[in-house]
């Protein structure tokens, strides 16, 4: 095996010494939010962690934390020299057994802010220095505790918004999308070994024939990562929410839809045409699904500046919508206005409100099939051949219908393009892009194989996607992009 072969399954041994974390410093911070709440914790690791909080730690018996056995709690009291600060349980977790990998103590006191910042204030004046954000865990990661999807999936547990983003930051830090990329690492490091050792040793390793047997195994591991990179769009709605856009004419009833969805009066309503005229935004969480909700101006021909900016912004909000809620008033017929944003919504996730049904409603849902296939006749299709939109009748004002709008997004979700299962889903940017580039790689090594060039180029395209790969899991990573991840976490996790 070549020194290049050698050099890349080296992996956690030594490979962060020079990224800038001094593993003999004692970090402290406040876990807790900053607020008056029953309790706070603040947080310390290092190898001075014991004996810091023994120092200012008091209990009945004078025992030594230093002596006491790891992951047990410890009954006593916090002191500033003779001044008791607080009565407090503290808890002990000894390295390699913790989650930064090192000695840790947790200090769970009373959660009024001045109380917990003293306590901060004091464990610093006596050893420790503060936190960086996000440093906690990067130690962990450093100390090869988890890798780094595991890390940012702490992040993007802290942040869950819905079930479903729960679910799946959860899968992660249970390494799933460790193991999945760790395996296909695995097969490319086997093949370009198998090249390097052949070409090494030709006398006893043959590789007659040894391209048509690489092509089957990279073209299933394309399947795999063009997968992976097909639930990108699904992995962001899952973290970030359905970005909604609540369409129509002036009047509809978006406005009032909004504030059903909200629970509260937070979109004006009135009986004047065109009251909104920009873009207002909320979120929800409707179902245990996460919306990102938009109301927007009532989409009319107008010949006012100031509306007309706003129908512009209706129409490009959206154009990039996952989701578009378009409620019609059907106490009044279809005009031209409604056939518009038929041809707007073609092909696009929506439901279509019938709203104001309290009142003598003069559009049925067929007579709206109809328009809807007949606003886009190049499609080829037709009510009988083509997909139904989801057509609900509601009414804000008395708030019917609703749940059956609900029933209708969960459907959706779990059943179409929004669908979540125990599949994993990759939630962020940064791993797309080390995906996609691992894929070109791949690509590469396929097209020399077509092309019949020398087996070596086939090793250096399987190592650019072996260090892409790498990028996900840490194991390839820089140290500027190690800071720049966990700088976005929270001070104290």
């Amino acid at each position: 095996m070549t020194l290049m072969i050698a050099a890349a399954v080296i992996i956690y041994e030594g490979r962060f010494a020079d990224m800038g974390t001094d593993a003999s410093t004692t970090i402290a911070a406040i876990s807790t939010a900053m607020s008056n709440s029953g309790i706070g914790i603040v947080r310390m690791s290092g190898d001075r962690a014991y004996e810091i909080t023994q120092k200012v730690y008091r209990s009945k018996n004078n025992k030594l934390l230093t002596e006491q056995k790891s992951h047990t709690i410890h009954y006593g009291y916090i002191a500033d020299g003779d001044t008791l600060i607080d009565e407090v349980l503290v808890m002990l977790m000894k390295g390699p057994h913790s989650y930064t990998g090192e000695d840790t103590v947790e200090i769970n006191c009373h959660g009024g802010v001045y109380v917990v910042r003293r306590i901060l204030e004091l464990l610093i004046r006596n050893g420790a220095r503060p936190a960086e954000p996000g440093e906690f865990t990067k130690r962990a990661f450093l100390n090869g505790r988890m890798d780094l999807s595991q890390a940012e999936a702490v992040g993007d547990l802290i942040v869950s918004q819905n079930e479903y983003a729960l679910k799946s930051s959860i899968q992660q830090l249970k390494g799933s999308i460790r193991n999945k990329i760790n395996n296909i690492r695995n097969k490319i490091i086997y093949e370009t070994a198998f090249i390097e050792t052949a070409l090494d040793d030709p006398e006893h390793i043959s590789i007659d024939g040894y391209g048509e047997k690489l092509s089957g195994i990279i073209q299933e591991l394309l399947q795999e990562l063009k997968h992976l990179i097909d639930t990108a769009d699904n992995g962001r709605i899952l973290k970030e929410g359905i970005n909604t856009v609540i369409v129509g004419k002036p009047n509809a009833g978006k406005s009032s839809l909004m504030n059903v969805l909200l629970g509260e009066d937070r979109a004006i309503v009135t009986e004047i045409a065109g009251t909104t005229r920009d873009v207002l935004e909320e979120h929800i969480n409707l179902a245990g699904i996460s919306l990102n909700i938009m109301d927007t101006a009532g989409i009319r021909q107008t010949a006012d500046t100031v509306e007309k900016i706003g129908v512009e912004r209706a129409k490009t909000y959206a154009d990039q919508a996952d989701l578009i809620l378009y409620v019609i008033d059907a106490s009044n017929p279809l005009d031209e206005n409604d056939r518009e944003i038929l041809k707007m919504i073609q092909g696009k996730p929506s439901v279509i409100l019938l709203n104001k049904s309290d009142l003598s409603m003069v559009i049925t849902k067929e007579q709206l099939c109809n328009e809807y296939f007949a606003s886009n006749p190049s499609s080829g299709q037709d009510k009988n051949k083509g997909k139904n939109p989801a057509i609900i009748e509601i009414s804000a004002k008395n708030q019917s219908g609703i749940e059956e709008l609900e029933n209708q997004l969960k459907s959706m979700f779990f059943a179409g393009n929004l669908a979540f299962n125990d599949e994993i889903y990759i939630t962020n940017a940064r791993q797309k892009h080390a995906l996609q580039n691992a894929y070109e790689s791949l690509k590469k090594v396929k097209e020399s194989i077509e092309l019949q060039m020398p087996e070596d180029f086939y090793s250096i395209d399987l190592m650019d996607a072996y260090e892409a790969l790498g990028n996900i899991t840490g194991e390839t990573i820089g140290e500027d992009l190690v800071n720049e991840i966990f700088s976005k976490f929270c001070m104290g996790k």
